[in-house]
């Protein structure tokens, strides 16, 4: 009996995988018709400036403030037709310096003013409806703390709201610390593939793509409509983009703007990142997925609704199928031939197809290392498989956490350091040790394998392995000892 339960959510989880990596499949399908079809378009705006209002959520940033708020006085607008909202809800000096930093540029003739909260209710997407209350703006523009806005961000994007329709338009991202250390340089090739290849291939096929909480434009008509900013959520950010979507809003992507930021270099900071984009996206689904069903929308456009937020589910049945893994070592033959190949070309082929093609820009400057990086990444999405269990388990049970923001320390090269910066970094927890837990079962598994020669396992045992121990010895290694 345990054996046929084994063996069934062996099953279970292959289908799943498979299920998800088939989709993957269809949106590489997707991305090459579409840019197939596609012109360039130089899109200029000639005509009449409206108020943009520029909000910049901030929570304890001293490293990268200034920086931001520089960047964004440097936009290419009429200022008589800008406002910025330094939204600080900062808890150390950050606030001194946004003082001084705002006082400076409003005797230089911006409308830029700092907004205070006293208490931090509904974290970012409070202190961004706070915001809005007081905007003057008919566009919201948004940035985090991270990001550094080129001058021609404006201008380039404005027109895309003579559209009536139009609710929101976003950038992609760019990465100005890309080749600090593997953690970013995966980190980097991760979100080359959400944006150039996702949010391509579901804004150019009229699927619903969400806007990614900074970089991007929005109508601030669009954001009322859709019932403002609402914190019952970790990712306010994807929560108000279904909303709006449902309501009919169009949403736009332009891949050819991207704006450049900083990714985490701690792995503490990027998996409690992980962690809230993980718990909010469930959270969404639970929220929106009645409302998307019931919604008079095509049925081509709720099934991949699903697909993008469910996709998370993929982390829980991870550790799922480890644990069950010793059956099919033990007997290979118990699953068909079709399992097995279903399981390869959709869950690993798919990986590998979708992100060497989202970095295809890359391969000019280095091919070899772009396709090691493949590997690599599927290490990673493996290693992350306890932190965002963690997190969906967290959303399903509907358990309250706070919203941590991802510390940022102005790093651009491998000369930059931050590790003296403790009073920012994200403390651990004792989860590293059900990573190393891991470590220890899928060796035990390896030498299972070798055993009764299921050698063809043995290659992504390898990369289980790899990814679980590099997230528990960088986690252990890279926390504060206070």
């Amino acid at each position: 009996m345990i054996y046929f339960v084994a063996i069934s959510i062996q099953v279970l989880c292959i289908l799943i995988f498979s299920l998800f990596g088939f989709h993957r499949l269809w949106l590489l399908w997707i991305y090459f018709r579409k840019k197939k079809q596609e012109e360039s378009n130089e899109n200029r705006f000639f005509g009449q400036y409206p108020v943009v209002t520029i909000q910049l959520p901030i929570y304890n940033e001293k490293y990268v403030v200034e920086r931001l708020i520089e960047a964004v006085c440097h936009i290419d607008y009429p200022v008589e037709h800008l406002e910025i909202q330094v939204l600080d809800d900062s808890t150390d000096e950050t606030q001194q310096i946004v003082n001084q930093a705002v006082a400076k540029k409003q005797q230089e003739g911006f409308d830029i003013k700092a907004i205070n909260r006293v208490i931090r209710r509904g974290y970012k997407a409070g202190a961004l409806q706070e915001g809005l209350q007081q905007s003057r703006g008919e566009l919201i523009l948004i940035f985090d703390a991270d990001f550094i806005p080129p001058s021609d961000i404006l201008k380039n994007a404005i027109s895309y709201f003579d559209d009536p329709s139009v609710g929101m338009v976003q950038f992609p991202w760019a990465h100005i610390n890309r080749d600090y250390s593997l953690l970013t340089w995966t980190q980097a090739v991760m979100l080359d593939g959400h944006f150039n290849i996702e949010h391509y291939a579901r804004s150019r096929s009229g699927r619903f793509f969400n806007f990614n909480g900074t970089a991007g434009i929005w109508r601030k008509k669009c954001i009322l409509d859709a019932g403002g900013w609402q914190g019952d959520t970790l990712t306010e950010d994807f929560d108000l983009s279904y909303r709006a979507q449902l309501k009919g809003w169009q949403f736009i992507f332009e891949p050819n703007r991207p704006i450049p930021a900083e990714l985490p270099v701690e792995l503490n900071a990027f998996k409690s990142q992980q962690y809230r984009w993980a718990k909010g996206s469930v959270q969404t689904a639970i929220k929106l997925i009645p409302k998307l069903l019931a919604s008079s929308i095509p049925f081509k456009l709720k099934l991949e609704a699903l697909f993008h937020m469910t996709a998370n589910i993929n982390y829980l049945v991870m550790p799922i199928f480890i644990l069950t893994l010793p059956v099919l070592v033990v007997c290979d033959a118990c699953l068909p031939q079709y399992l097995h190949i279903l399981s390869f070309v959709g869950a690993c082929l798919s990986i590998v197809f979708f992100y060497l093609i989202a970095q295809a820009s890359y391969f000019k400057e280095n091919i070899l290392k772009q396709i090691l990086v493949i590997p690599i990444l599927m290490a990673v999405g493996i290693g992350l498989s306890i932190n965002n269990t963690r997190a969906i388990l967290s959303a399903l049970f509907a358990r309250q956490s706070d919203f941590i923001r991802t510390p940022k320390y102005n790093i651009f090269s491998r000369k930059d350091s931050w590790r003296h910066h403790s009073n920012y970094r994200v403390k651990a927890t004792l989860y590293p040790f059900f990573e190393l837990f891991f470590v220890g079962y899928l060796l035990w598994i390896f030498r299972l394998s070798f055993l009764h020669q299921a050698y063809y396992l043995m290659p992504f045992l390898a990369l289980f392995v790899f990814g679980f121990a590099y997230f528990a010895m960088l986690t252990l290694r890279q926390t504060p000892i206070n």
